[in-house]
């Protein structure tokens, strides 16, 4: 066990964004996957305890003892296990593989006479272990960390919704001017989008299954023991009893799809927030949104106006990073050669890694948009400089009032040309229309043309 400095790490996720992906430490180290494994150990002797065929026989207490390997597990006993994997411990020599190291930690800790260390893994293959073991950790790994800050996203967008529901601004569609909408609004869409993501995850990480079927998935090394045993009923019970879903078909390994459902799930998450961020970085850079400065900070380390929208950036650049992994993650554990192989262990230690980085994306997007204040006035010159487009509301009453050519009207007045409320208004005066009619056009303007942005702001996030 290496004991590093902050400036010595490897990686940004344990050096400098440590204090930000600390809650991930109990679900996503290497201590807290040993500790995961040690629960599927002895969880799994005490399922065999409670079968009428072996001839088991536990106390309370005991049974309390054997629980208290994982409940009380910490970093003496992760160390232990560690040198029970590289230079032996003890009794026993070094075993160069990480589940037969927790094997043996399991025996140490045994109760004091209880001479059943032949029953600990009793028909399992590593993988029976590990497949239970991660999936121990990943859903609460989702549930208690990463849940709870995409929740207070969609909570922080909902109340921006609230409070500029009514505040009109320019809409841009290919990056023209174009129907105005309203802050509110806007924000109220990522929150009903991020609101649907969250229900995708939730269910995601509801649906993680795990399989216990032995090294080919057929139960042979349980049934060759014990044939009179039903082993699929006692492994889907077994499998329950640990929160998980019984995946009933398998080879060695986990087909891993529940994974690559819940790193799905995440990713598109992860993507309404990106296209929030970006979103975000635009209305900050054409003035729409002011940003709060912050005492002592610096923008930039030449130019000492600037105050830059670097937590929308830094938000953009860790999910980024978290969807290339969680792509690659989705893509590799659901694939396996033949009955197994080991290409995929490697693979999913880096799991956490794909966590932290969503974890560092929705932290540093909270910072920016609790920043955040939009400008109004800016947003109004705005609108006012490009009046031509009620251009569509008025061409939709002309049409309303029977005009076949109301659309060709507007686009030979407005098309790539720069008009003024005046122009509109003079266009007005000579149309053959009801006077009522003529006075609903004249009262156009474009930060009253929202339509029904107000109120979907305030009811639909």
């Amino acid at each position: 066990m290496t004991d590093r400095s902050a400036l010595q790490a490897v990686s940004p996720l344990d050096g400098r964004y440590a204090r930000y992906t600390e809650p991930l430490v109990p679900y996503a180290s290497e201590q807290a996957l040993i500790g995961a494994r040690v629960e599927v150990e002895v969880e799994y002797l005490l399922a065999l305890a409670d079968l009428e065929a072996t001839p088991l026989e536990l106390t309370d207490d005991q049974r309390a003892q054997l629980r208290a390997l994982y409940e009380e597990f910490d970093e003496r006993d992760a160390e232990i296990v560690k040198r029970l994997e590289t230079t032996g411990y003890g009794d026993y020599p070094a075993t160069n593989h990480d589940v037969k190291a927790v094997e043996y930690f399991v025996r140490e800790g045994l109760p004091e006479g209880l001479a059943i260390d032949n029953w600990i893994h009793f028909g399992l293959t590593s993988e029976d272990v590990n497949n239970l073991a991660y999936r121990l950790l990943l859903g609460p790994a989702v549930e208690d960390v990463l849940l709870p800050e995409l929740r207070a996203v969609r909570d922080a967008l909902a109340e921006l919704a609230r409070e500029n529901r009514a505040v009109p601004m320019l809409a841009r569609t290919h990056g023209q001017p174009a129907t105005p909408t309203t802050f509110g609004k806007e924000m109220a869409v990522y929150a009903f989008r991020l609101g649907r993501a969250i229900g995708r995850i939730e269910r995601a990480t509801d649906d993680l299954s795990g399989k216990l079927a032995g090294a080919s998935g057929t139960y042979a090394a349980h049934h060759a023991a014990y044939p009179e045993v039903d082993w699929p009923a006692f492994a889907e019970s077994f499998v329950a009893s640990l929160g998980l879903e019984h995946e009933p078909l398998t080879t060695q390994v986990n087909p891993g799809d529940d994974l690559q459902a819940l790193f799905d799930a995440l990713r598109g998450a992860n993507n309404v927030l990106l296209d929030l961020d970006r979103d975000m970085w635009l209305y900050i850079s054409d003035r729409y949104l002011g940003q709060q400065t912050r005492e002592g900070e610096t923008g930039s380390s030449t130019m000492p106006h600037k105050v830059n929208p670097i937590d929308f950036e830094n938000s953009e650049g860790n999910l980024s990073k978290a969807n290339s992994d969680l792509t690659f993650l989705g893509d590799y554990v659901t694939h396996s050669r033949l009955q197994r192989d080991l290409s995929d262990s490697t693979v999913k230690r880096n799991v956490g890694a794909a966590l932290a980085h969503c974890l560092i994306g929705y932290d540093k997007l909270q910072t920016g948009l609790g920043k955040v204040t939009p400008n109004e006035e800016v947003m109004a010159e705005d609108l006012r400089a490009n009046p031509e487009v009620i251009g569509e509301a008025v061409q939709t009453i002309l049409r309303r009032e029977g005009y076949d050519d109301a659309y060709e009207r507007v686009k030979e007045l407005t098309r790539g040309r720069r008009v003024s409320l005046a122009d509109f208004r003079e266009r007005f005066e000579d149309m053959d229309v009801p006077e009522a009619v003529r006075e609903e056009l004249k009262a156009l303007t474009p930060a009253e043309y929202i339509g029904l942005a107000d109120e979907l702001a305030a009811d639909r996030q």
